[in-house]
């Protein structure tokens, strides 16, 4: 199934937060993040119930969804990766609600969890978009295991 299903092009997000209590900056990396309504506007993403990062994300209110650009990968295998350390070298501005938008993301979601639906080995978390902002920079993308980059289409 992940062979198969890796043939299906995906942008990369981090997911970012604010730890309540500790108010140090958390997060986690996703690759299934999409678009679920304009009215309300809701998006959603999974998350592994394994995931030791999505309780201190989810512990902060508001968080921020960071499309990643091309040049990101980095930051995408720093917040895909176990442990507390995932903001070490990585700058940051806060949203509206003071969730991280990480410096040279191609958009950025701030959002509130509206509702969460246990699939399989996964949470499927739905999120009211509170606030956002794009850019005109190129995403970074994942196709069969492995990162890439978006070819122009060449005109006609």
């Amino acid at each position: 199934m992940r062979q198969v299903l890796g043939h299906f092009a995906t942008g990369v997000v981090a997911v970012t937060g604010v730890h309540p209590e500790t108010g140090e900056p958390t997060g986690l990396a996703a690759n299934s993040f999409t678009s679920v309504s304009l009215d309300p506007p809701l998006v959603a993403f999974c998350v592994a119930q394994t995931s030791s990062s999505w309780p201190l994300v989810r512990a902060s209110g508001r968080f921020t969804i960071n499309i990643l650009a091309e040049a990101q990968e980095h930051i995408c295998r720093q917040m895909a990766a176990r442990g507390t350390e995932k903001f070490r070298g990585l700058s940051w501005d806060p949203s509206p609600s003071g969730a991280p938008v990480l410096t040279g993301t191609v958009a950025w979601v701030e959002a509130e969890i509206e509702d969460e639906h246990q699939a399989g080995d996964h949470t499927i978390v739905v999120a009211r978009v509170r606030h956002l902002h794009a850019t005109d920079q190129a995403p970074l993308l994942f196709f069969r295991g492995r990162y890439g980059r978006l070819s122009a289409a060449r005109a006609g």
